[in-house]
């Protein structure tokens, strides 16, 4: 009986991967990653500003029930003051006083908000700024000043507009006005990722910052821009409070007329 023979190659490849079969590999992988990188990127902040949006939103609703139990609006943090609401000398819930009416923050330790130093911030590590009109002699920060001045006579004046041009500390230019006249009680905003207090585009800078004069009641919201827009580079994220909705639950509440 014979035995078929096979036969062998004289040279049977044992080795790995070449050091060129290595480098394209990896060049095939460096292109993968810098194809998935920007989606990647554009993802996770896609998520951070739906998480801000909501963050806005809750500040809100925690102003709102503390105004309906407590019958005026709270006044923002100062930059010292750990995150409760801040008075200015002489101030206090009675007369109202805040100490940073246009150019504080979310007073998060008042309003029992759950953070780690006091203050809201947001998924940038910033702290959220918190705005209050100071018309009708601080009625809406004084204890039932709503109520004592009555609805018909309330005038809240922030302003919110849609580009800081021809703007001034105290109006919009005619037509990009966001609010209704007079104006909103409450103004709600994160600077976004740039984390700008009065930052290089002229819309940002519109928005108060803690090294204003206090009296600018004016703000700026619109879509994001580049820094090769117009008005520069645009991130801030900006809610108000009607005083319609503020008002009508107050209504509802029993804490008015």
């Amino acid at each position: 009986m014979s035995v078929m023979k096979i036969a062998m190659p004289m040279h049977c490849r044992t080795e790995g991967f070449t050091l060129v079969e290595m480098a394209v590999v990896l060049l095939i992988v460096a292109l993968l990653l810098g194809g998935l990188l920007p989606t990647l990127s554009s993802r996770v902040e896609q998520q951070r500003l739906s998480e801000v949006r909501k963050q806005l939103d809750e500040i809100e609703q925690a102003v709102i029930g503390y105004a309906l139990i407590n019958g005026r609006l709270p006044c923002p943090a100062s930059s010292s003051s750990n995150g409760t609401e801040s008075f200015a000398a002489g101030g206090n819930p009675t007369n109202g006083n805040c100490s940073n009416f246009d150019n504080g923050y979310v007073p998060a330790a008042t309003l029992g908000l759950v953070t780690a130093d006091g203050y809201a911030v947001d998924p940038w590590d910033n702290r959220i700024r918190y705005a209050l009109t100071k018309s009708n002699g601080n009625a809406f920060t004084s204890i039932n000043g709503m109520s004592t001045t009555g609805m018909s006579s309330l005038t809240p004046d922030l302003l919110v507009c849609s580009t800081s041009t021809g703007i001034s500390t105290t109006s919009c230019a005619s037509g990009t006005a966001l609010t209704a006249s007079p104006g909103v009680p409450l103004v709600i905003y994160s600077t976004g990722k740039n984390g700008s207090y009065g930052g290089t585009g002229a819309d940002e800078a519109a928005n108060p910052n803690p090294n204003s004069n206090n009296n600018d009641r004016v703000f700026v919201s619109h879509a994001p821009t580049a820094s090769s827009a117009a008005n520069g580079e645009f991130d801030d994220i900006v809610i108000w409070l009607s005083p319609n909705i503020l008002l009508g639950k107050m209504v509802a509440a029993g804490k008015l007329p």
